[in-house]
């Protein structure tokens, strides 16, 4: 019998990042960005409810029965951690999970530039780590996290929807919040964090003006904010953050974001000729000469900034596919697809 712990384990044996139970569909797990269902028997709402029983509350399967959005983890020990989603679609409840490690990955085994390993040693400012769904941000937050803490004598503030990785205390001190369970919202818990004497405040998401101007004043105050935002490239990234707020106040959060602002990494996993995933990042650095155009409202010209900004540390989103390419590692028409300027992009590749 189908139980949702032996999907979990066929998620682990098969190393797939995520599951889906879906009406009228047999459960499916994505695997290398692919979604494939694991078996030919579809599922009916009943059979999800009762999946679903095996490991959430009654409390929780009725809230997502009235229409509202189920966020929780699951951990199975010898297994691992899974953060699932139980939601209404067409008036029933459906549901996807995404695997958790219980272990945080070494910062030191991802291959990640000497840039992204010197920003670990920043203690002020802000660091923005940005991308799509599934493009890996939490394990690289995770990561920087875990080398901070390694190496920071302090006090580390998470605050996450809901707790995915968890942290052993080392030679920091870890406090992890949930929301919805330990503050009723991100806001909430970001006015409240300058008050528990925080040296690292980590938000797993940036969703509001309200939270994004509290991460801007807790960096402004000599604290470190790290935090990660559904945006595609560092200047998407700077434009979202100055375009939510209205237009009278825009002028002070450039000023306020050109001087809190440490670097941005922006990320993608794209499918490699090994049947696995390649990372491409794209790093800003925030030196003087982006500083005054971000304060500017140059925005634009920040692509050719980090084009000219290597000895900066920085690199374009698609002058790291290009290397990935140059590598054998992606084939062209994945480079391409998932290139920023696909037809500046192609030029290069013709030349190889």
């Amino acid at each position: 019998m189908l139980t949702l712990k032996s999907l979990f384990e066929i998620m682990n044996d098969k190393n797939a990042s995520d599951l889906h139970l879906s009406i009228g569909s047999p459960p499916r797990i994505r695997i290398n960005g692919r979604l494939n269902p694991i078996n030919e028997d579809k599922l009916d709402e009943n059979s999800i409810i009762n999946l679903l029983s095996e490991y959430l509350k009654d409390s929780q399967l009725q809230k997502a029965k009235n229409g509202i959005a189920i966020d929780s983890t699951i951990g199975i020990p010898g297994l691992s951690r899974f953060r699932v989603n139980a939601f209404k679609q067409r008036g029933s409840i459906v549901a996807t999970f995404r695997r958790l490690p219980f272990e945080v990955p070494n910062i030191k085994n991802l291959g990640f530039s000497d840039t992204i390993l010197k920003l670990t040693e920043q203690r002020k400012g802000l660091i923005l780590i940005t991308g799509g769904t599934g493009s890996g941000k939490s394990t690289t937050l995770a990561t920087m996290v875990q080398k901070i803490s390694s190496e920071l004598e302090g006090h580390i503030i998470t605050i996450e929807d809901p707790i995915e990785y968890l942290y052993p205390h080392s030679k920091s001190l870890i406090n992890q919040r949930e929301i919805g369970i330990d503050s009723p919202t991100f806001a909430d818990a970001l006015k409240s964090a300058l008050r528990q004497d925080p040296d690292l405040v980590v938000v797993g998401e940036l969703r509001d003006p309200e939270s994004m101007a509290t991460a801007l004043t807790i960096a402004e105050t000599g604290h470190l904010v790290l935090a990660t935002l559904h945006t595609n490239n560092a200047a998407g990234t700077i434009s979202r953050i100055v375009d939510v707020f209205p237009p009278e106040k825009q002028e002070i959060i450039r000023m306020n974001l050109s001087m809190s602002l440490v670097a941005i990494i922006s990320q993608q996993l794209i499918p490699n000729v090994e049947n696995s995933r390649s990372l491409a990042l794209e790093i800003l650095v925030n030196t003087p000469s982006i500083k005054a155009l971000i304060r500017e409202n140059n925005i634009h010209q920040i692509d050719n900034y980090i084009l000219s900004g290597a000895k900066d540390g920085m690199v374009r989103m698609d002058d790291s596919i290009l290397a990935l390419y140059n590598d054998n590692l992606i084939t062209k028409d994945n480079a391409l697809y998932y290139a920023h300027k696909a037809s500046e992009l192609s030029k290069k590749l013709s030349d190889f």
